[in-house]
């Protein structure tokens, strides 16, 4: 099995993403492009670390977050429900799947972690 280019940076960008999908384009209506596109049309960039720009990654990570609690804010209720292509999607659902989102992968950041110092533990 050939290793995985995961890495710390690529999961921030694939965060900042994920923010932006689920709260901007799913709960708020937008029709927001991904911030970073792929060599190929249509193929997803946020794990392709190559050339990218840490501060960059960082700080589209932290405004697409400011942008996620203003959406949740402006919202009346976590029973609030949006269509979203055939679909329909509480609130409280997407918050539900943005904790499983994250939990995931900080244990994937914990693993190259682990990699890099070699400590285990709790």
């Amino acid at each position: 099995m050939p290793p995985s280019d995961m890495s710390l940076l690529g999961l921030v960008r694939h965060l900042a993403e994920v923010e932006r999908s689920w709260f901007r384009n799913v709960m708020n209506g937008e029709a927001r492009q991904a911030n970073w596109s792929g060599r190929v049309p249509g193929e997803r960039a946020d794990f392709d670390v190559a050339d990218a720009d840490p501060d960059e990654a960082f700080e589209v990570w932290h405004a697409e977050c400011a942008r996620s609690r203003a959406v949740v804010d402006a919202l009346d209720s976590l029973d609030t429900t949006v269509d979203f292509r055939g679909d329909t999607y509480s609130l409280r659902y997407v918050l539900t799947h943005m904790i499983e989102e994250y939990a995931r992968h900080n244990g994937h950041a914990d693993l190259l972690r682990e990699r890099i110092d070699g400590v285990t533990g709790e």
